[in-house]
C-alpha cells in the first residue's frame, strides 16, 4: 500500500506521487509517515521533508512555514517556501 504525497509551496506544486515513507520536522518534532497513519495536522518546522518513494530512490526537499494534514493515505504538505534539494 503506497502513501500519496503532495508537497507544495505557496506558489508552485514541488513534488507529488507515491511513497513508502516521508519524514518531515514539526514544531513537536520530527514525524515519520506510512500509508495506514492516523490522522495528523502538524505546523510545519524549517528543516527538510525526506521522501522514500517506493523504489527506495530517496527524495529531498527544504520547506518552512506552513502545515502537514495526513488523512487515510494521503499526506500533503503546505509550505510557504519549499524547494527540491539538487
Amino acid at each position: 500500500m503506497a502513501l500519496h504525497v503532495s508537497l507544495v509551496s505557496a506558489d508552485a506544486e514541488v513534488w507529488t506521487g507515491e511513497a513508502s515513507l516521508v519524514v518531515a520536522k514539526t514544531v513537536e518534532g520530527e514525524i515519520g509517515f506510512m500509508a495506514g497513519h492516523e490522522p495528523v495536522l502538524a505546523i510545519l518546522a524549517e528543516g527538510q521533508v525526506r521522501i522514500t518513494q517506493e523504489d527506495g530512490t530517496k527524495v529531498l526537499a527544504n520547506a518552512q512555514d506552513g502545515f502537514l494534514s495526513m488523512e487515510g493515505d494521503a499526506l500533503t504538505i503546505v509550505a510557504g517556501n519549499a524547494a527540491l534539494i539538487a
